[in-house]
């Protein structure tokens, strides 16, 4: 089967950071399925692993998580899917990736792929659809109210990947005003378009931005980028006894700013419940699903916003290049062999 990989980590601009591949088709066993991939997206988490997680053994690494195809076939003990069923997912850690045209996949970790979409337009959403969702009705409990706090969340970061499908999370599943950081006209457009209420200017003090809406302290804060650079700044704006979630990999992360507040902070990981198999890890079965019916129901949408071309070494390293930039708006998409 055809694949994409690399045999040394590091930067992209080596000739061999990533290369096409041949490789022998797996077999599914145990609860795992075969998918045959058909459009697959490209996530920061790519290109960090790519950098510097070097392979093991002789092995070459195939990166790719997120995915839409077609079930081919199904391990003895798997029981929630069928061969000739279209799946969505968003893949584990610790195994191989999605960039190949054969994949392997826990079924508990795997939802419907949605009808209403293309494969690739699809293939947009199952990691940060996972990781916002986690984030805000697993880690931060938006549906919980903080005393005295307004009802709003605050997204810093709110045009990426994952801020663009948390607002229309929020938007589809809430009642509570959504705030989102954006500095470019572009930028600030998208999110807009989204279900933003409010959008702000990260590059500008964001209490003051924030107290000129008018609503009150926000309850709630995720952010999904540089946030060691707005700590002091969230502590400022954010009401007492307030919740804060993060994803990105801040060298240094002092907290201690929090602590007059008694903010809570919540670190997000997607791969959390595949890595260590946790017991509730059909929870990201059910979110797939619910994700899927949200979006052939139109409460949602699509968040890519580029179909880069085929899934090959060339295409995949003009997406590596565009993400590592920082100036990715929605999500760059791959589509076929």
């Amino acid at each position: 089967m055809k694949a994409i990989g690399y045999k040394t980590a590091g930067d992209l601009a080596r000739e061999d950071s990533l290369i096409d591949l041949t490789l022998d088709k797996p077999t599914a066993t145990g609860r795992d399925l075969l998918v045959k991939v058909q459009a697959v997206s490209v996530n920061p988490v790519d290109y960090k692993i790519r950098q510097t997680r070097p392979p093991e053994g002789d092995a070459p690494a195939i990166l790719g998580w997120d995915a839409v195809g077609e079930v081919v076939e199904v391990g003895d003990a798997a029981s929630m899917f069928e061969v000739g069923d279209l799946v969505w997912y968003a893949g584990a850690i610790n195994r191989s990736g999605t960039n190949a045209e054969y994949h392997l996949v826990d079924e508990r970790i795997v939802g419907k792929a949605p009808k209403s979409v293309g494969k690739a337009a699809a293939a947009s959403l199952p990691l940060t659809a996972l990781t916002a969702y986690e984030m805000l009705f697993d880690r931060l409990r938006v549906a919980d109210p903080v005393p005295d706090a307004a009802s709003a969340v605050v997204i810093i970061g709110g045009s990426g990947g994952v801020g663009s499908i948390a607002i229309q999370l929020l938007r589809a599943k809430t009642d509570m005003t959504v705030i989102a950081t954006a500095s470019r006209p572009e930028t600030k457009d998208w999110v807009k378009s989204l279900g933003a209420h409010h959008v702000i200017d990260h590059t500008k003090p964001l209490a003051e931005q924030i107290d000129a809406l008018g609503i009150g302290q926000p309850g709630y804060v995720f952010s999904t980028t540089h946030t060691h650079q707005y700590i002091e700044q969230i502590a400022e704006f954010i009401a007492p006894q307030g919740r804060f979630g993060l994803i990105d990999d801040p060298v240094e992360l002092n907290i201690m700013p929090f602590k007059a507040k008694a903010i809570s902070t919540h670190w997000e990981l997607m791969f959390t419940r595949s890595l260590f198999e946790t017991g509730d890890i059909t929870r990201q079965h059910d979110i797939l699903n619910e994700v899927s019916d949200l979006l052939d129901a139109g409460k949602i949408q699509s968040t890519a916003t580029e179909t880069l071309g085929k899934i090959d070494a060339a295409t995949l390293k003009k997406a590596h290049a565009i993400l590592e930039s920082n100036k990715a708006k929605g999500k760059l998409v791959l589509e076929g062999f």
